[in-house]
């Protein structure tokens, strides 16, 4: 089993064989953001925005149908 130091390390290593510009740009963004997400954790609460994009376009598109098919849908036993 790695120890938190040991995996660091192979973080590292992986990332000085990176040579493509764009792949480079991914990684300090995926930093950056979690950096952002934990201080964000510590300073305030959620928000709507801190969930937006974690869901797929086929999630998306489940739920919406859900919510078309059984939305103002009128049961007759629940007037009685």
């Amino acid at each position: 089993m790695y120890t938190t130091n040991t995996r660091k390390i192979s973080v590292i290593e992986e990332v000085l064989k990176v040579d493509n510009e764009e792949t480079l740009k991914a990684l300090e963004a995926v930093l950056k953001n979690a950096q952002e997400g934990s201080q964000r954790k510590k300073n305030k609460p959620a928000t709507i925005y801190d969930f937006v994009g974690i869901l797929t376009a086929k999630e998306t598109t489940s739920i919406k149908k859900v919510i078309k098919e059984t939305s103002e849908m009128i049961h007759p036993d629940d007037w009685k």
